[in-house]
């Protein structure tokens, strides 16, 4: 079995270069037992030294490829990389972040896992799952209105919409990529949303979810981020996405000065 973890990197200079460590040390480990992998960082818009760190790294793990790109948006960066994992030999494709939150063993778990389901998505809030530590009341609130919105929206019946990692059959990812429409955060719930409509099960697996150091996020500039990007998508996937074109410019504009 062959499995491609693209790494979505915008300025994860200081970061990237331990979790390539650890995900290269662990399953160059489990190449012994016949599982072979690539690891696709998709640099996007970086201002920083992250492709530097990468290709240092790269010289380490063969199996390290580097995509830099001077667009910008995780949903980007995911498509291009699963482009490139199509033109491989890849049984499983999926993605993972690039801060080390879901550290490899747990990743791993996702593939032992998968078995006959279209795509397995690691989840903070299903029994069995385990945070480290646990995250605070705030910003635990934000997450649990937003996936209540997002199922809402869509029909779907995940707890945990945007955990950074999943896992998907190589023919899940051929068949929905014509169908994305997103190019930054709302990529989580366009792959979902897609996926289930072309017919192919999703399971939402307990993991290991570490809060990391460093992290350039606004929760709260986040959230919106994420609610206004599956607005657009709802609306893209409707009939009244006529009205797409009025809504567009508003979201932009919201995207750029939310604070």
């Amino acid at each position: 079995m062959f499995v491609s973890m693209i790494i979505p990197a915008y300025n994860e200079g200081k970061r990237i270069g331990r979790t390539l460590e650890a995900y290269g040390n662990f399953f160059e480990e489990k190449k012994k037992s016949g599982l072979d992998f690539e690891i696709i960082v998709v640099a996007n818009a970086c201002k920083d030294n992250t492709s530097g760190v990468v290709r240092q790294i790269g010289k380490k793990y063969k199996e390290i490829k580097l995509l830099d790109f001077k667009q910008g948006g995780k949903g980007f960066a995911v498509k291009q990389g699963f482009q490139e994992a199509l033109n491989g030999k890849a049984d499983l494709i999926g993605f993972v972040d690039a801060d080390l939150a879901t550290p490899p063993e747990a990743y791993f778990d996702l593939i032992k896992n998968i078995n006959s389901y279209g795509g397995i998505i690691a989840s903070r809030y299903v029994k069995g799952s385990v945070m480290k530590p646990r995250q605070k009341n705030f910003r635990i609130l934000v997450s649990r209105i937003g996936n209540f919105i997002i199922r809402s929206l869509f029909m779907i019946p995940y707890r945990d919409t945007q955990c950074g990692a999943k896992l998907f059959k190589r023919e899940a990812v051929e068949k929905v990529i014509p169908k994305l429409n997103m190019t930054q955060w709302g990529i989580d719930i366009d792959l979902l949303y897609n996926i289930r409509k072309l017919g192919y099960k999703i399971k939402e697996h307990p993991s290991i979810w570490q809060d990391v150091g460093g992290s350039k996020l606004n929760v709260k500039k986040t959230s919106v981020q994420i609610l206004l990007a599956a607005l657009q998508l709802r609306i893209l996937t409707s009939k009244a996405r006529i009205f797409f074109k009025f809504f567009k410019p508003v979201a932009a504009y919201l995207y750029k000065h939310i604070k």
